[in-house]
């Protein structure tokens, strides 16, 4: 039985309850749904029209993008799969296709179909955009950097700028990252691109000001994604994160309820009841991990969350070696440095230290710059007696971001004053 049917109905239900609009209120329609209605009307009059199916199917991937709800790119992959099976020479379908089945998690499927579109149109640079986003997902960042290379060949727009930076961002060429992501959004300002492509890729600047502990300009990306989206999720969530490390915590819970009531994805209910617990809020925090908790357990079937709900036990010391089982599945299906982090974490929490640092250098591997794989690392060191290394690692990890978790920044300042060491001061760019 699929489960994302039941994650869109639960998006729905948390929705009607935080937020349901005043009654009598009309509500706009957006854009994208008048494009689905529109291709389904079509097709309840030539139900064998693969344009529309074609069609339909993208508008179903844009509305997945827009909400969060998984339930539109499973209609989505039946749409393409239907259109395909009438008109099996359309590369933009198979191009479409790949999309929906990388974001169900599919990545090797994605891959393959990706590749059919190219063999069909080798000009789609999509095509090869799609392609090099389900290798990074595998940790094959040497084909996925050639993949990004022949789409910005092809056309150096908003996508190829945006993919080329998550790779730098890997890579730990941050300034890089942040540099492509602002010609990205100058392109898709200049070029009109779809609103929510802009506005995901605001957010994606946001989110790498963010990580280098630079709150000011990441607030400044995340307003603008929710004015060229508005209400989108993962804006919501980043200006939620801004809050909390600026101590506003009760508004970072009302960003995060908001959050939630759009797509109650894990990660946002775990920073909720993080935000709950760090306010003493007990039940309250209670309820949030309770619900992450339970959409995981409803995306276990098709691993689309395995990931969060590993991090979230491991992070809090629950059912650890639920934790491990899930890292290790997670680290067969993907390979990249954060599956390798995440079985470094699970390792360590289940207090198997040596094995940790071993995965934990694979993890560390291309130079990322993220805080939270160094407090990682640093922990484990410590726990191996290595007190250089853990100190370098601690210290690394708050010098590049003080901010980078609501309740483990905290505890790695403890660390590294156990070792007789201080934090390093507020981070690249303050407040």
């Amino acid at each position: 039985m699929s489960i994302l049917p039941s994650v869109g109905s639960l998006a729905l239900a948390v929705a009607v309850v935080i937020v349901a609009p005043a009654a009598g209120r009309a509500q706009p329609i957006p854009a994208t749904d008048n494009h689905i209605a529109y291709y389904q009307g079509v097709l309840a009059r030539n139900p064998r029209d693969a344009r529309a199916l074609h069609r339909l199917g993208d508008a179903y991937i844009r509305k997945a993008r827009e909400t969060g709800d998984v339930a539109y790119f499973r209609r989505a992959e039946r749409a393409l799969r239907r259109s395909l099976e009438l008109s099996p020479g359309s590369a933009g379908a198979w191009r479409h296709l790949a999309h929906a089945l990388y974001s169900l998690h599919d990545f090797a499927q994605a891959a393959d179909l990706a590749r059919r579109a190219i063999a069909l149109d080798e000009t789609d640079s999509h095509a090869h955009g799609v392609l090099g986003d389900a290798l990074l997902e595998v940790g094959r960042y040497e084909e996925a950097e050639r993949a990004y290379d022949r789409m910005v060949a092809l056309g150096p727009d908003l996508y190829a700028f945006a993919r080329l930076a998550g790779l730098k961002s890997l890579r730990g060429d941050t300034d890089g990252a942040i540099a492509d992501l602002e010609r990205a959004v100058a392109d898709g300002r200049a070029s009109g691109a779809p609103a929510e492509s802009l506005a995901w890729t605001l957010w994606q600047l946001g989110a790498e000001h963010s990580a280098l502990g630079r709150l000011g300009p990441a607030e400044v990306a995340f307003a603008e994604s929710l004015r060229v989206q508005p209400g989108y999720h993962r804006a919501l969530a980043g200006l939620a994160h801004v809050r909390a490390a600026q101590g506003r915590y009760d508004e970072a819970a009302a960003l995060y309820t908001r959050t939630i009531a759009v797509v109650p994805l894990p990660e946002y209910a775990a920073a909720l009841g993080d935000l709950h617990a760090r306010l003493g809020r007990a039940e309250e925090a209670r309820r949030q991990y309770e619900l992450v908790e339970y959409i995981g357990r409803l995306a276990l079937e098709q691993a689309l969350h395995s990931r969060e709900l590993a991090y979230f036990y491991a992070d809090r010391d629950l059912k650890l070696e639920t934790a491990l089982e899930l890292a290790r599945r997670e680290l067969t299906a993907r390979q990249d440095v954060y599956a390798h982090d995440l079985l470094a974490w699970a390792l360590f929490k289940n207090g198997r230290h040596a094995e940790a640092r071993a995965a934990m250098r694979q993890a560390l591997r291309l130079g990322t710059r993220d805080a939270r794989l160094l407090f990682h690392a640093g922990m484990i060191a410590l726990a191996l007696g290595e007190t250089a290394e853990a100190r370098a690692h601690l210290e690394r990890a708050l010098a590049l971001n003080p901010h980078f978790h609501l309740l483990h920044a905290d505890v790695a300042a403890r660390a590294l004053a156990s070792l007789g060491a201080r934090p390093a001061g507020g981070g690249n760019g303050g407040r």
